[in-house]
């Protein structure tokens, strides 16, 4: 019989919503590798699924290098423990490789010189000017030329390879600020493989198509690897797709109550955008995305479905929050509310000035 939505979910959210245990670095790698455009991301994906979790002990962890954060698979932000975030690198050599061909159009060298290069010169900190302006003069020492280094794309292609991790040089670690950049430190050995068992460990069971997207890597390279990873629980889902799973995977698990979940929270970045349906309605799903910019809207979780979004605005340190639910989905009761809220404060070291529920109708497209 083949796997519901409703399954597929019970299985995931036992990844990605565990017992609590050990530290901010212990926690994160039983969840894997949090999304990290916006900086706060990685703070409320962590308070959320270990409430008490605060904003004092992620920044440590960042500082004490137990977890990282850098550009990664798709050419996105991400934040992980160093051995998951060299798991990401190799997907990344790979996923990124046809890009950087494209726009670099090597000829007498090497993607891997460069990358190589580009990590011996990052041996301490260095801005995104300096790795610029490296990646300029690598160009006319090894090719002669340079049409790339001034354009926006060219910037991205002096730390983007997943081979360097940051920081912020202004600011904190929960702002936007500007970044440094620096080679993995200690370097961890790490391959495809390691990437594909990263993805099940935290997201599974996941279709091929889920892993692709997840990854950046292409589909016959997907296939190669899970024919690689050896005997692996197989079921067809409601989609009619195969679903993978490793055979250790946790028993399923419901979560119940409310959860104030970042943008880009694993539950909507894990998958490939037709199967995020195992946690909410499709219209609700593509409420929260804004076409304008690629920004994601925050979801609120409420017994484990995406039923609407939250938004805590302003700088100052006191906040309104505004939690939106969609109609014909369940309400959040305003004493649900207490234990996520307080999350969210020890998340971002902020109190909530007011709180609002507003429901929302949103069509179906």
């Amino acid at each position: 019989m083949p796997l519901t939505w409703d399954d597929l979910a019970g299985a995931a959210l036992a990844r990605q919503f565990p017992e609590p245990v050990g530290d901010v670095a212990a926690r994160l790698g039983r969840v894997g590798a949090v999304q990290s455009q916006t900086a706060r991301s990685p703070f409320l994906a962590l308070a959320a699924r270990f409430p008490g979790t605060t904003r004092a002990q992620v920044e440590a962890a960042y500082e004490a290098g137990t977890i990282v954060r850098g550009s990664t698979v798709r050419g996105t932000v991400h934040t992980a423990t160093p051995a998951h975030y060299a798991a990401l690198g190799a997907a990344t050599r790979v996923g990124q490789r046809t890009l950087w061909q494209r726009l670099l159009r090597l000829e007498t060298s090497r993607l891997e010189d460069l990358w190589d290069d580009t990590e011996a010169f990052a041996d301490d900190w260095r801005t995104p000017d300096e790795l610029q302006q490296h990646l300029h003069d690598w160009l006319l020492a090894h090719e002669g030329r340079d049409e790339v280094t001034a354009t926006q794309p060219g910037r991205y292609l002096a730390f983007g390879h997943g081979g360097l991790v940051r920081r912020p040089v202004n600011g904190d670690w929960a702002g936007q600020g500007a970044a440094a950049y620096r080679t993995l430190r200690p370097a961890v050995a790490a391959t495809l493989r390691d990437a594909a068992l990263l993805h099940l460990r935290s997201h599974g069971p996941a279709s091929r198509q889920d892993l692709a997207w997840w990854s950046g890597l292409g589909l016959r390279v997907v296939d190669g690897l899970l024919a690689d990873l050896g005997e692996l629980v197989c079921e067809e889902g409601p989609d009619g797709r195969t679903y993978v799973d490793l055979r250790d995977a946790p028993s399923p698990r419901g979560v119940e109550g409310v959860r104030l979940l970042p943008e880009f929270d694993a539950l909507m970045c894990g998958y490939e955008p037709s199967a995020r349906v195992r946690f909410g309605e499709a219209h609700h799903l593509h409420r929260l995305w804004s076409g304008a910019n690629g920004l994601l809207l925050p979801p609120l979780l409420v017994d484990g479905r995406i039923t609407g979004y939250w938004r805590s605005t302003g700088t100052t340190r006191r906040r309104p929050l505004e939690v939106v639910w969609f109609a014909r989905t369940r309400r959040p009761r305003r004493e649900e509310l207490d234990a996520p809220v307080a999350a969210l404060e020890a998340a971002l070291d902020i109190e909530v000035s007011t709180l609002t529920l507003t429901r929302e109708v949103v069509p179906r497209r």
